[in-house]
């Protein structure tokens, strides 16, 4: 167990005289919560950098006490992130000066005497991403508590620590803002719902329980330890973290993986408006949406990628809005991108692969090597997919594979890049980094 922490030391490897650009990362997957760092339509060149090392191209270097995989996010000059420490009893915020790498704010925002053990080293307890607006930060660990805080004092303005559910792996889906409203999704062993806050109060404007058929998972007239083991099991459990959207006809959606089913939800009153039901659980995978179809990963034991009209009403797994799933190369963790009409997406053992998302035909796959948990992003005419072992690799998108440069840190990455301005915001397992170019870009 770690001991409490006095303010990390800053490395600083090149100079911050020069002021940064200052963009929005307010959540995870960014700006539009599909990995873009940009506009679909904005083709010119950010400076994003393509190669680094721990010698090159680091502005500054932060350790980050504790333990953390949530994504970092960034607006107005500051980065916040989230951490606990390893046994799980204690939860802290961090924020980080965005243009010197300064620790501003630490807090200890929830303590619990008896975490639930996570039973693997690919979660932790501070894995679901914060979201921010101006003012505001919003920070989750699951049932382990969700607070509200002052993004220029640091005040906490609201705290939620009785939302429960047995996570059994840990706490994963991030926080999702729309409207007034602060999105949370509890998928856990024993009770599995989405519910939203008021965002000035924390209090909960609508709940609502996922209805599933279970199947296989009703416990009726089993011996006890056969019960025991499917009550504590993964297979009613999720990770996904829900994207709203916007359909053709201007209705607005809330896209949610769950085991067993997903849905599309009224994200204003939490009404189920369509769903697709499958035999798998502990997706993870955020969807993805364009045109008016939704992109949704079904699983981890044998994972598919479905591709469905969002315009769509009530259980349509058997109908003709299903119009194609994917079952080769799926990724069970990482969520996908889709650039000029191609989804890109890259599985947990490190191949890359690039489908037609018109017909799910597959164009290419290509092993880059690694194991992944971070989902990749796209800036700049690439993709920047980050390894558990601290390798990035770049990949220019389109109907042939290939890779622009390979980039290698000290530790491994779990959390998601984020980006600010010109630089990408990397988190591996021990550090905060800010990756820029030495000089200036030039559009």
């Amino acid at each position: 167990m770690f001991r409490r922490f006095l303010l990390p030391a800053v490395f600083v490897f090149a100079s911050v005289s020069v002021a940064p650009v200052f963009a929005d990362w307010p959540e995870f997957r960014g700006p539009y919560g599909n990995g873009y760092v940009a506009a679909e339509d904005r083709r010119e060149s950010i400076g994003l950098p393509i190669t680094w090392s721990e010698t090159e191209n680091v502005r500054w270097k932060t350790p980050i006490p504790f333990l953390g995989w949530s994504t970092p996010v960034v607006m107005g000059g500051q980065i916040w992130l989230t951490t606990a420490t390893d046994d799980g009893h204690d939860y802290y915020a961090i924020c980080v000066d965005a243009a010197t790498g300064k620790i501003l704010h630490n807090k200890q925002l929830f303590h619990t005497d008896s975490p639930e053990p996570l039973g693997n080293n690919l979660n932790c307890y501070a894995a679901p991403s914060p979201a921010i607006e101006p003012g505001r930060v919003y920070v989750h660990f699951g049932s382990y508590g969700t607070a509200c805080l002052d993004t220029a004092t640091g005040e906490v303005l609201w705290k939620r620590d009785d939302l429960r559910c047995r996570h059994y792996r840990g706490p994963s889906s991030s926080v999702v803002l729309f409207d007034n409203l602060v999105m949370l999704t509890f998928d856990g062993v024993d009770q599995q719902y989405v519910t939203a806050l008021d965002k000035k109060t924390g209090e909960t404007v609508w709940k609502t329980d996922r209805k599933v058929d279970w199947r296989d998972q009703d416990v009726t007239g089993k011996d006890e330890a056969t019960a025991k083991r499917i009550r504590d099991g993964d297979q009613r459990k999720a990770h996904s973290t829900p994207l709203v959207i916007k359909t053709p006809a201007g209705a607005q959606q809330m896209l949610s993986g769950g085991a067993k089913a997903a849905f599309a939800y009224d994200p204003r009153s939490g009404d189920e408006i369509w769903r697709i039901e499958f035999d798998d659980f502990s997706v993870a995978p955020r969807p993805i949406y364009r045109d008016g179809i939704a992109y949704l990963v079904t699983g981890i034991t044998h994972p598919e990628l479905w591709a469905i009209r969002a315009d769509s009403k009530g259980n349509i797994t058997e109908t003709e809005s299903v119009l194609w799933r994917l079952k080769s190369k799926v990724p069970k963790t990482t969520s996908p991108l889709l650039i000029d009409g191609l989804i890109f997406f890259v599985s947990d053992d490190g191949i890359v692969s690039c489908i037609d998302s018109q017909n799910g035909e597959s164009l290419w796959q290509k092993r880059i090597g690694g194991s992944f948990s971070a989902s990749p992003i796209y800036g700049d005419g690439n993709i920047y997919c980050c390894d558990r072992d601290g390798q990035t690799t770049v990949v220019k998108p389109g109907r042939k594979f290939e890779t622009v440069a390979t980039n290698m840190l000290d530790d491994g990455m779990m959390a998601s890049p984020a980006v600010d301005g010109r630089a990408l915001i990397l988190r591996t397992k021990s550090h905060l980094y800010r990756i820029e170019n030495s000089a200036p870009a030039t559009n």
